[in-house]
């Protein structure tokens, strides 16, 4: 999987866990199938990282996996074309099977629904309060005052860090309106216009996470 971060060439990203500084950050996108929503998520994270950064690198690894993911399989032609309506880049991507190591090795956990979100902690390895819900996640960092965290100049991955401790202490004062209002719901099987329905949802609660983790917002 690729990586993103500053101070890195594409050239030197790495493909597997060997070799990895430990100096780094990675976030894991988890759904079902691993064709659809998480391609979608883990694809635009990157896609909007490297606008606010400008860099691809190692720093900020972005992955995803499924709980019943289908192993080695391409991502969705339509999940495709939504990420094209980005600007974001799919190629090469193949989907896998979510398995220990890569809860073990994830600093953030985002998955699409409540249910994802548990089975993951129910794999244990203390992933409890690094796992949310993608929009669980934006909601929470949307309530942290952002001069609470180290400034991008000590680093992403010390920034990332924090902001994933600040919102595990908010999550049990600031809950969902609704049960509903932390899902993402599965596309799979929809037509394109439902797929972009979610791509736009996904684009929404990502927004925000990424100018938390960076420190730098969107560009106007």
């Amino acid at each position: 999987m690729r990586g993103i971060g500053n101070g890195e060439s594409a050239a030197e990203i790495t493909t597997t866990f060997v070799g990895l500084p430990r100096d780094s950050f990675r976030i894991l996108h988890v759904s079902t199938g691993n064709v659809c929503r998480s391609p979608i998520t883990e694809r635009l994270t990157r896609h909007l990282v490297q606008q606010r950064l400008g860099v691809l690198g190692r720093s900020l690894i972005v992955e995803s996996a499924g709980t019943w993911g289908h192993e080695g399989a391409p991502m969705e032609a339509n999940a495709e074309t939504v990420l094209a309506d980005f600007g974001a880049d799919a190629q090469g991507f193949t989907g896998r099977e979510l398995l220990d190591e890569h809860v073990i090795m994830a600093d953030l956990v985002l998955t699409a629904t409540r249910d994802h979100r548990a089975q993951v902690i129910s794999m244990g390895h203390s992933a409890g309060l690094r796992t949310f819900t993608l929009k669980e996640f934006t909601r929470l960092v949307r309530a942290i005052d952002p001069a609470t965290l180290p400034p991008l100049e000590e680093g992403v991955v010390r920034r990332a860090r924090a902001l994933v401790r600040a919102a595990a202490a908010l999550r049990g004062w600031l809950l969902a309106p609704t049960a509903e209002a932390d899902e993402v719901y599965d596309p799979y099987g929809a037509p394109l216009p439902f797929f972009r329905s979610v791509g736009e949802e996904i684009h929404e609660a990502l927004d925000p996470v990424v100018t938390a983790l960076t420190g730098v917002p969107a560009r106007a």
